[in-house]
């Protein structure tokens, strides 16, 4: 921990740790329900949704280092047991129970907007108080708005491909 880099910011510093490790816990949850359900979706469209699904995942647990280093550089600990992560999560872990590919896009979506309005929210909370986080945050929120957009037009191709509009 960078003494200065934690004394540069203006907030409680032990509210903005929690705030992140509710960050934390989402992401290592939304990289698994993201993994899972590459392996286990079907349907229409299965391949193109898993490959699309599997790239989520490698960039949700990309969020999750970048959450978990900035963590540490303000002296907190990330949680440490996964079974923690349910506990403070805000988004929570949808298992695809329904493996369906339009059930495993919706569930998806789903998530993607819940994070947006968390970032959102982590973001606004932090610009005039702690630039470092609100950069990474920035970042993050760039990438599930993409998520969002992959999604939504996956969704609307298999609605298209189905004949429904």
């Amino acid at each position: 921990m960078g003494k200065r880099g934690t004394e540069i910011v203006g907030m409680d510093v032990k509210e903005l740790l929690d705030l992140l490790n509710k960050a934390f816990a989402d992401e290592w949850l939304a990289y698994y329900q993201y993994w899972v359900g590459a392996k286990v979706v079907r349907g229409p469209m299965k391949d193109a949704v898993a490959a699309e699904l599997l790239q989520h995942a490698t960039e949700e647990l990309m969020h999750a280092d970048m959450v978990a280093n900035r963590i540490i550089q303000l002296g907190g600990k990330p949680i440490t047991e996964p079974k923690k992560w349910y506990e403070w999560s805000g988004c929570g872990y949808l298992p695809p129970d329904d493996d369906y590919v339009k059930k495993i896009l919706e569930q998806n979506i789903d998530g993607e907007r819940c994070a947006i309005s968390y970032y959102d929210q982590l973001m606004k909370k932090t610009r005039d108080s702690d630039i470092v986080t609100f950069n990474m945050v920035t970042t993050i929120l760039e990438q599930e708005v993409e998520h969002e957009e992959d999604l939504q037009s996956l969704l609307e191709d298999l609605e298209l491909m189905m004949g429904r509009r």
